[in-house]
C-alpha cells in the first residue's frame, strides 16, 4: 500500500471549519480566563462604618449613637467627633463629647480633638472646665492632651491663663515635649513681657534635654521682632543657621519684621539679598514688610519702587501696600503725595475696606482740611455698607469736626445697627464734640457710659466737663464726674479735689462736700478748707459739725476761732444738740484749742441750756489753763 494512502487511513479525518472556529473560541476563552482576574465581589459595609456613616448625616447625633451603642467603638465616636469639629457643627460637638464621657468612651485622642475645636470655636471657659474635671492622672498629664488645652488658651488670647495651667500640670507631672514649649512660646508674642518669659521656657526646655528645632527658632524669632529685640533675633538666626537648620520664609520674615520696628533698611536690604542667595523666592509678605521698612525710613522713591513691583507681581491687589506708603508719606509730612498714591490706588480699582480711606481722612483732619477730610468721609459712606471701628471713628471725627450733627447721629446708628463696641477714641471724640456744643449733660452720659464699659477716663477731658457742668447748674453730675475719676484705679491731680470742692460748696451740698474733704483735705489749699468751713457750720448736718472739725484738725490745717464761734452758735441755737457742744468743747481742749472771748461770753449767758451752769465754765477754765500752758511753752522754746 502506498505510503500516502497508509498515512491518510492511520491519521484522523481533518477536522470541519466549524469545529476549528469552535477549538479556538474555546482555548481563546480558556486563556482569558487564566489571564484576567476574577472580577471582585461588592464589599459590604461593616457594621461600625454604616453606624458612623448614619451618625455623621443624623440631625441629631446624640440619638443616633444611642442606637448604636453597641456597635460603636471609641476610636468611631472620634471619627464622628472630628466631623463636628471639621464641619463647625459647634452644638453637636460638645453633645457628642458629653455622650461619650457619659458612655466611657473617651480617650487622649478624644480629649485632643475636643480641646483643640474648642479652640476654634472660641469658647476657651469650656475648654477649662472640662479640662478641671479630668479624674484620671494619666489622662491630666497626657501630654497631647496639655498641648491641646494649652494651644486652645493660647489662640483665645489667654495667655496668663495658659502658663498658670502649664504650671499647674508641670506639678501634677507633666513630661512637655517641643510642641507644648512651642505653644507656649507663640502665647509669648503678645505678652508685655513675652521676650523674658520666652528666654525661661527656652532655659527650662534645654534642662530637660529638648532640642530647638527650626518651628522654636521661628517662633523665638517672631517673640523678638513683636518685642523690638531686633539684635537677638540676629543672634538667634545666626545660631540656627550653624545648628544646621535652613532657614525658610517664615525664619527671613520674621527678621525683617525685627529690621522694620527700627526702621532699619540698609540691614533689611542684606536679608533680602542674602534669601535670594539661598535659592527662596520672597513672597508677598516679605515684599510688603519690605515696603514698610522703606516707608518708616524715610525712603520713598524706593518704596514707590517696590510697590510697582508689588503691581506687576500681583500682590498689590488689595489695599494694605498701598496703605503702608500712604501712612507713611502721611507721618512724614507729605500728605499731597500721599494722596497720589491714595488716587491711584482708586483709579487702579483697589478695594479698600476703609484703611486707606480711614488714613487719609484722619490725615486732612490733622491737617485742618476738615471739608476735604468729610467729603472723603461721605464717599466712603455713599460706597460701602460695611465699617470696622477705625473707620467709623475717622468718620466721626471728621463729622464733630464739622459739627454735622446728622452724620454723627447716623455714625451712632451705623455702629449699633453694626454690633460694634465704642472704644476710647470714640468717646473722647463724642464727649469733645458735645463740649463745644455746649450740650454738657450729653457730654456726662456718654462719660458714664464710658466708665461702665470700663475704659479709663481722660482727666483733663473730664475735668472740664465737671467744671461746666457745676457752672450749667448740675452740681450732683458734677460730682459723679469727679467720682468716676477718683475710683478710675489712677492718681489724679491735686487740683482736681478742690474743684470738686468749689462746686459742691457753691451748690450747698455740704454733705458731699465733707466727703472730698475728709479724704483729700491735705491736698485742698487753705483758702478753700475756710470757705467750706464756714459753710458748714452755717447750713451743714449739724450731727457731722465735730467730724468735719476732727478731718479739718487731721489735715494739718489749724481751725481759726472764727469756725469754732460758728459751730457754737449753731449748737446754742438747738439745745437738743447739748451733747455734741460738750463733746465739741473738750475735743478743743485736748487738742489745744480755746474759744475767743465772744464764743466764751455767749457760752456762760447760755450756760443754763447745758445742763449746771459751772459744767460750761469748768470746761471753759480748762481751755484757759491749756492755753495759757501752750502760749508759755512755745515763748520758752
Amino acid at each position: 500500500m502506498p505510503l500516502l494512502t497508509a498515512s491518510r487511513l492511520l491519521s484522523p479525518p481533518p477536522p470541519t471549519l466549524t469545529c476549528l472556529q469552535r477549538t479556538v473560541s474555546l482555548v481563546r476563552a480558556a486563556a482569558q480566563t487564566l489571564e484576567a482576574p476574577e472580577a471582585p465581589k461588592p464589599l459590604r459595609p461593616s457594621p461600625r462604618r454604616s453606624a458612623v456613616a448614619e451618625v455623621k448625616a443624623s440631625l441629631d447625633p446624640v440619638a443616633a449613637l444611642n442606637r448604636f451603642e453597641d456597635v460603636l467603638q471609641t476610636q468611631d465616636c472620634n471619627i464622628i467627633l472630628r466631623h463636628c469639629g471639621d464641619t463647625r457643627r459647634w452644638d453637636d460637638l460638645s453633645k457628642v463629647f458629653e455622650w461619650m464621657q457619659e458612655h466611657e468612651m473617651t480617650n487622649a485622642a478624644s480629649y485632643s480633638s475636643y480641646f483643640k475645636y474648642l479652640g476654634l470655636s472660641r469658647d476657651p471657659a469650656r475648654a477649662l472646665q472640662v479640662y478641671g474635671a479630668i479624674q484620671d492622672h494619666t489622662m491630666r498629664v497626657h501630654v497631647s492632651v496639655c498641648n491641646s488645652v494649652l494651644g486652645c488658651l493660647v489662640k483665645n488670647g489667654k495667655f496668663d491663663s495658659s502658663f498658670k495651667l502649664y504650671d499647674e500640670m508641670i506639678r501634677e507631672g507633666l513630661s512637655p515635649d517641643p510642641f507644648t514649649y512651642s505653644t507656649l512660646l507663640s502665647g509669648c508674642m503678645k505678652l508685655k513681657q513675652g521676650y523674658t518669659k520666652a528666654m525661661g521656657l527656652i532655659n527650662e526646655m534645654k534642662s530637660r534635654g529638648l532640642q530647638m528645632d527650626s518651628v522654636i527658632y521661628g517662633t523665638l524669632l517672631a517673640i523678638c521682632a513683636s518685642h523690638n529685640y531686633f539684635e537677638e533675633a540676629e543672634v538667634y538666626f545666626q545660631k540656627m543657621k550653624d545648628e544646621g537648620h535652613s532657614p525658610n520664609l517664615f525664619h527671613y520674615s520674621s527678621l525683617l519684621n525685627a529690621y522694620s520696628e527700627n526702621a532699619d533698611y540698609g540691614k533689611a536690604e542684606m536679608l533680602m539679598k542674602d534669601l535670594r542667595n539661598s535659592g527662596l523666592t520672597p513672597n508677598k509678605v516679605m515684599l510688603t514688610t519690605l515696603l514698610k521698612v522703606y516707608s518708616k525710613s524715610g525712603i520713598f522713591e524706593k518704596a514707590k519702587e517696590l510697590l510697582t513691583e508689588l503691581e506687576a507681581s500681583g500682590f498689590a491687589q488689595d489695599e494694605m501696600p498701598y496703605c503702608i506708603l500712604i501712612d507713611g508719606l502721611v507721618k512724614g509730612g507729605k500728605i499731597q503725595e500721599a494722596k497720589m498714591i491714595f488716587n491711584e490706588m482708586k483709579d487702579k480699582g483697589v478695594k479698600s475696606d476703609g484703611y486707606a480711606f480711614s488714613i487719609m481722612i484722619s490725615a486732612l483732619h490733622r491737617g485742618g482740611h476738615h471739608q476735604e477730610s468729610k467729603q472723603l468721609a461721605k464717599e466712603f459712606e455713599d460706597q460701602n455698607a460695611s465699617y470696622d471701628l477705625v473707620m467709623l471713628n475717622a468718620s466721626l471725627r471728621t463729622y464733630c469736626s464739622t459739627n454735622d450733627m446728622e452724620s454723627v447721629m447716623r455714625m451712632l446708628k451705623k455702629m449699633d445697627e453694626l454690633n460694634i463696641s465704642p472704644d476710647n477714641i470714640t468717646f473722647n471724640t463724642l464727649i469733645r464734640y458735645f463740649c463745644n456744643a455746649k450740650v454738657y449733660h450729653l457730654a456726662y452720659k456718654t462719660i458714664e457710659d464710658m466708665h461702665a464699659k470700663g475704659h479709663q477716663l481722660n482727666e483733663e477731658l473730664c475735668s472740664h466737663v465737671m467744671i461746666q457742668l457745676g457752672k450749667a447748674g448740675f452740681p450732683s453730675e458734677a460730682f459723679s464726674v469727679y467720682n468716676m475719676l477718683r475710683y478710675s484705679k489712677r492718681t489724679v491731680r491735686k487740683s482736681l479735689h478742690e474743684k470738686a470742692l468749689g462746686i459742691l460748696v457753691s451748690a450747698e451740698l455740704l454733705k458731699d462736700a465733707y466727703i472730698v474733704v475728709k479724704d483729700n483735705a491735705e491736698m485742698i489749699s487753705p483758702s478753700s478748707l475756710e470757705r467750706f468751713a464756714r459753710s458748714f457750720m452755717v447750713s451743714g448736718n449739724i450731727n457731722l459739725i465735730n467730724d468735719v472739725m476732727k478731718a479739718l484738725n487731721r489735715s494739718g490745717w489749724r481751725i481759726s476761732q472764727d469756725i469754732f464761734g460758728r459751730a457754737i452758735q449753731r449748737y446754742i441755737r438747738k439745745p437738743d444738740k447739748k451733747h455734741l457742744l460738750l463733746c465739741l468743747l473738750d475735743w478743743m481742749t485736748g487738742q489745744g484749742y480755746s474759744v475767743d472771748s465772744s464764743s466764751r461770753n455767749l457760752l456762760l449767758r447760755n450756760a443754763q441750756l447745758f445742763g449746771p451752769k459751772q459744767l460750761v465754765a469748768e470746761i471753759l477754765s480748762k481751755q484757759q489753763t491749756a492755753s495759757r500752758s501752750k502760749t508759755i511753752g512755745q515763748r520758752h522754746n
